[in-house]
């Protein structure tokens, strides 16, 4: 099943490049696999699947050293700062920068294990109060902060747009976004790139893609429904 619906994935993402104009390998697909065993990571690994999200920093620590070596792993759950010393050197990318607080933990931790973390900015477009992330107006700001902390590097923007019934209603979140990250771009700020944009999911990531994501997190539409367990 999951080496299926990796494939219809694939295709699906190719379709929206074409759409868009873009080059599918711009697009990278992180296959979230929170709450999914190991089983299944290793069937979309054996798939050529390299990298998968996760939300708890325990089922990272938990995973990470069953499987491959080579696998990039992305926290892009909400973190909390007591827990970034277990994770700053096991993941590629940390997707959910929200404070400056966050931001100086991980690198201070970075700094004592002697590695350079990936960060993107978390950024709540549509001002959901359920969903964490900084608001618009507040992303210019922390990037300038975080960008003068050491070992830590700002890549781009995450979001989590709202859950809708029609991927059409999120166009104009990701559109929006995809606009602040060209501004932020522009300021041209030491140690800052906006070279990803972490938008779209299983219902929208078809969209997301159509208005510039580089990364999308996909969970449902390989692993099938998650587990609550």
């Amino acid at each position: 099943m999951v080496e299926e619906n990796l494939i219809q994935v694939r295709e699906n993402i190719k379709k929206a490049c074409v759409r868009a104009g873009r080059n599918p390998e711009e697009v990278t697909l992180i296959a979230v696999s929170k709450t999914k065993p190991v089983c299944m990571i290793e069937e979309a690994y054996a798939a050529h699947c390299r990298d998968f999200g996760e939300n708890k920093v325990q089922e990272i620590m938990d995973k990470e050293p069953q499987l491959p070596t080579d696998i990039r792993w992305h926290m892009i759950g909400h973190l909390q700062r007591n827990k970034v010393k277990y994770i700053v050197d096991k993941t590629a990318l940390i997707h959910s920068v929200d404070s400056l607080r966050l931001a100086q933990e991980i690198s201070s931790q970075a700094v004592k294990k002697q590695v350079d973390v990936d960060i993107l900015l978390e950024v709540n477009i549509a001002g959901e109060e359920s969903k964490f992330g900084i608001a618009r107006e507040e992303a210019v700001r922390l990037a300038e902060e975080v960008a003068i902390l050491p070992n830590i590097h700002v890549k781009g923007l995450m979001t989590i747009a709202p859950f809708v019934s029609n991927p059409e209603d999120n166009r104009q979140y990701f559109r929006q976004i995809r606009e602040l990250s060209v501004d932020i771009g522009q300021k041209n700020i030491d140690n800052v790139t906006m070279s990803v944009l972490s938008m779209g999911m299983t219902l929208d990531y078809m969209v997301a893609i159509e208005e510039g994501a580089t990364m999308v997190r996909v969970g449902t539409g390989i692993f099938g429904e998650r587990n609550y367990g």
